[in-house]
């Protein structure tokens, strides 16, 4: 489908590999949700702190999503005219000339396994300097320590590797044969990436991941390439088809939401919590991520929660009540403060702002009357506490938020966007669409095939739908508690490390 034709027999697809699932959309270029695909998959676990993926996952879901997806379009008589991509990350996916994995890739800042390679790199380099180049200190969030670190224990992985990929760009190679990146990714692969004059940073490229070609930055909404004949026939997907460079999936949320321009703060309600704030100018904050946006000539502090959906799944299996409406109910019925329970989501460790993967999980003031809907609500509550924690860590450095949009799974049950709107004081605004990154991306390859000056606008295709007001008494309540929570951590951080160092060496001996 070329420009210039009729929107009303056009669409686009988005596909958006997630830590737990793949999932695709099928949107016409007016908006309108044809159809969607989900197909779910696990994470690796093969030591504590180490989180990692089968990256040939993501191109088989991919091309069982398009096909089903392209099924659906010959159905409703319209033509796929764009593909979009987007996927979790930062990741590290390293592969050979090909694109074929040497190796499984490295998630995100859940995976914690390069903390050698961080020390090694703030000694040779500086912290100073690499503050310079990327604006954002070295931690279990980013990519070029993780690099390392195959290069240092895998040399025989590395040897074979000569692509630096994540999801996103992944797919675009499978797709077009185009080894691109985008330049928010690549910003988030410190200290690769010089984030004032957007371009690869030469010396740390040598000095950490040495032997792999640089892939060719642009931003995400460009055009990587068009779908190859041996893509279409994997695919179902016509050949020539244009498909987008792509980012990761919180941007691509953000961008489902309209929250891409300065002042705007999205919350990401996933297995995961993630927050992007946008802004004109480069803001830095204490133990969060200055990065590109997805617009040019952008910035965005964010600040991601290591487990937010992750943990409420953990309590359905625990519990054995596989209904979330049911455990929401119960925790509704529990109320304010569950009934005495405080916990600290940090199961995973944390990412921003503690920065700690050794942190635990705490949760005070069980007694043998606590019920599983006070257990939800605690979980609930805690996440709530930590988007305040991470908020008021972006207010305190001077990052804009006039506008915050909800989007995610979460934001459907109604009660975890009100307890976070409760104890943060904070408006959020929920859009009529929820599909998230998938739809994001879809949006974005729109883009790719718009007569000049007709560009989709997302407010047309995802109007709001809710605004979810905090309630004044709430919050009051929710600020007293939230005192102790900011002092849960310090008080127990000593005991935490303790356990968690005692829990790597058991797994240590059960492993020799």
């Amino acid at each position: 489908m070329l420009k210039g034709e009729s929107a009303a027999g056009t669409a686009t697809i988005g596909v958006d590999v997630g830590t737990s699932s793949t999932k695709g959309v099928l949107v016409t270029t007016a908006g309108e949700v044809i159809a969607s695909a989900v197909r779910e998959h696990s994470v690796e676990n093969p030591r504590i702190g180490h989180f990692e993926q089968d990256a040939r996952i993501w191109w088989s879901e991919f091309v069982s999503i398009a096909s089903e997806l392209a099924a659906a379009a010959t159905e409703k008589s319209v033509s796929i005219a764009a593909v979009g991509v987007s996927g979790m990350g930062p990741c590290v996916l390293l592969a050979d000339d090909v694109g074929a994995p040497v190796r499984p890739a490295i998630l995100y800042g859940v995976d914690s396994r390069a903390g050698d390679q961080i020390d090694e790199l703030n000694g040779d380099l500086g912290e100073a300097a690499i503050m310079t180049v990327g604006a954002t200190p070295l931690t279990s969030q980013a990519a070029g320590p993780k690099i390392l670190w195959v290069a240092q224990n895998e040399p025989e992985a590395y040897a074979r590797a000569t692509r630096f990929l994540m999801p996103a760009s992944y797919l675009a190679l499978k797709l077009t044969g185009e080894y691109v990146l985008d330049h928010h990714s690549a910003s988030q692969s410190w200290p690769l990436y010089d984030i004032e004059k957007q371009t690869w940073h030469d010396d740390n490229w040598q000095r950490i991941a040495a032997g792999l070609d640089q892939p060719r930055l642009q931003l995400p909404a460009e055009q990587a390439g068009v779908i190859t004949a041996e893509a279409a026939a994997e695919t179902g997907l016509a050949e020539g088809t244009p498909v987008i460079t792509g980012t990761i999936d919180a941007w691509d949320e953000a961008v489902s939401a309209g929250a891409t321009g300065p002042g705007d703060l999205m919350l990401m309600y996933g297995t995961t919590m993630f927050l992007i704030t946008t802004a004109d100018h480069r803001v830095e904050a204490p133990g969060m991520w200055t990065t590109r946006g997805v617009e040019a000539d952008t910035y965005s502090l964010a600040g991601g929660m290591a487990t937010s959906g992750a943990i409420t799944n953990w309590l359905r299996d625990l519990t054995g009540i596989s209904d979330f409406a049911e455990l929401t109910d119960q925790a509704r019925e529990s109320g304010l403060g569950a009934r005495g329970l405080l916990m600290l989501p940090y199961f995973a460790g944390e990412r921003t702002p503690v920065q700690d993967p050794d942190a635990r999980g705490v949760i005070v003031g069980l007694t043998l009357s606590t019920t599983a809907g006070d257990l939800y609500r605690a979980a609930l509550e805690a996440t709530a506490f930590g988007v305040r924690h991470n908020v008021e860590t972006m207010r305190a450095s001077g990052a804009p938020i006039d506008r915050v949009v909800a989007v995610g799974g979460g934001t459907t049950g109604g009660l975890w966007t009100q307890i976070v709107s409760d104890v943060t004081g904070l408006e959020q605004v929920v859009g009529t669409v929820t599909l998230g990154a998938s739809f994001g991306a879809a949006f974005l390859a729109a883009g790719l095939v718009a007569d000049a000056g007709a560009a989709p606008d997302i407010a047309d295709w995802n109007p709001a739908q809710t605004i979810v007001r905090p309630n004044p008494e709430a919050h009051e309540q929710y600020s007293e508690l939230f005192e102790q929570y900011l002092a849960l951590y310090p008080a127990t951080k000593t005991t935490m490390h303790m356990l968690a160092e005692r829990a790597s060496a058991s797994e240590e001996g059960a492993k020799a």
